[in-house]
Formats: C-alpha cells, structure tokens, sequence
C-alpha cells in the first residue's frame, strides 16, 4: 500500500526566499509539541548537490523536532547514498521504514502531493498556474492577492489562523 495511505504528506513550496523553511520549521515545532512524528525532505533547488555540512535548512528541520531529515539535489540524497538521479517516490519508499506519522516536504513544486504554496511578488502568480493539489495559499503583503482566488488564503501575518488550518490537515489522517 501506497506510503500516503499510512501517513500525510504535504508539500510547502515557493520560490527561493519566500518563507518555506521558516514554515517548515514553525510546523515541525507545533506538531511535535502534540506527540505527532515528523520526516522531512527538502529538494536542494539552488543547482548542485548539497555537500555534507551545508545545508542548513535540513539542520533548521532537525533542530525543529523532526527525526528524519534529509536533502536531495543533483541525484545525491544526503544520507551518504548516492544513484544517478532520486526521485521523490524513491525517497519516500527509504522513509517507510521510519515510524513517522507527518512527512513535510519541501520543494518538489511538480509532484501531487498537497501543496502549501507561498506567494511573495506578483511575478510569484505563475506558482498557482503550475501546481497542483493545492491546499491553501499563504502571502506576503508584496503579492497581490486575488479577492476571488477559490483556494484558501492567509496572509503570512495570519500565522495563527493558517497553522490551525495547517494543523488540521496534519491531524485529518493519523
């Protein structure tokens, strides 16, 4: 059975510099508090792959709470193992062996997991076209939001109302 069926998984994704890690972080704190077991997965978008020692939005992830981390970039996933290139689904299946209940992943902006999407310019509206599965929106006040966009929306200053929401999500399954 599909390892989606047995733990939620949501993906939080945005351009560089728009809050994801800093979500991640604030969510891995929040469902770790309640008891709930947190994996993450960050996808190393910057080019290249990520050398032992630097990433240190994975460490933010571990000091966060969570108890499995990893990085992926340029086909090096960052567990000392190395193949020509990883897929998210590879990854995931190596996570299976890992009593978690929550895995949070960020990146992976085309995979179909439920998506966090984070807004911080205009030019950030192309994100909502490309994604799919989108959970809700959470925007800067640099972005314009659309007053009828059909997906929920929170202001990045809301950050009480979208992690009840967030939280809810995480809780839905377990």
């Amino acid at each position: 059975m599909a390892l989606e069926h047995h733990r939620k998984i949501i993906q939080i994704v945005g351009y560089q510099n728009s809050g994801k890690t800093t979500l991640m972080e604030q969510l891995i704190k929040q469902a770790t508090s309640e008891g709930l077991r947190v994996g993450t997965i960050k996808h190393h978008g910057h080019g290249g792959a990520p050398v032992e020692n630097s990433s240190k939005d994975s460490s933010r992830h571990e000091q966060a709470g969570a108890r499995v981390s990893a990085v992926e970039g340029e086909g090096t996933l960052r567990l000392s193992i190395h193949q020509h290139s990883w897929q998210l689904a590879d990854i995931l299946a190596i996570y299976a062996n890992f009593s978690m209940d929550i895995i949070l992943i960020e990146g992976y902006k085309r995979e179909d997991y439920p998506k966090v999407v984070l807004l911080r310019t205009a030019q950030d509206y192309l994100l909502l076209q490309q994604m799919s599965n989108i959970l809700c929106v959470i925007y800067w006040p640099s972005y314009p939001i659309d007053q009828n966009l059909r997906i929920p929306s929170f202001s990045i200053n809301e950050e009480t109302e979208y992690m009840e929401f967030l939280l809810n999500e995480m809780r839905e399954k377990l």
